[in-house]
């Protein structure tokens, strides 16, 4: 019976976070700022493909950034513990950066729950680029 009452109780709880908006699945979190300093700047029309592949400094760039934005959902090194996608499966080339791009620009949303915010709206382009060319390095071909 106290497993049944807690558990009664643990739902009620969660409908009332979900009714007050506090339930989130990527969490209430704040991306962090990237410095890409030293990065060649790419303006405001977003490219469509990566201009930093095999960039060793983008690519130093990208780890930090990813481990800091990316790391919470989508694993430690790429490697998803099955919250988000394993982003060592997104292909190298103009195939996966045109998915990048697509999903960091308009993030993704399940049922009205925001999943993944739109990356886009916190860190810039040469960012975001950034942390493809260190995901390129990451690859493992499905």
């Amino acid at each position: 019976m106290k497993t049944t009452a807690s558990a009664m109780h643990g739902l009620m709880l969660a409908g009332l976070m979900a009714i007050s908006g506090a339930v989130w699945a990527h969490g209430d979190v704040t991306p962090q700022p990237v410095d890409v300093s030293g990065l060649e700047q790419l303006g405001d029309e977003w490219r469509e493909q990566n201009p930093y592949v095999g960039n060793p400094k983008a690519i130093e760039i990208g780890e930090s950034a990813y481990a800091q934005n990316c790391a919470r959902c989508h694993g430690l090194e790429a490697i998803s513990g099955g919250i988000a996608p394993d982003l060592r499966y997104l292909e190298p080339g103009l195939d996966g950066d045109e998915w990048f791009v697509y999903r960091v620009r308009n993030g993704a949303v399940r049922n009205g729950v925001p999943y993944m915010p739109k990356m886009a709206d916190f860190l810039s382009q040469e960012a975001l680029w950034s942390i493809r060319a260190w995901l390129v390095t990451k690859y493992v071909q499905q």
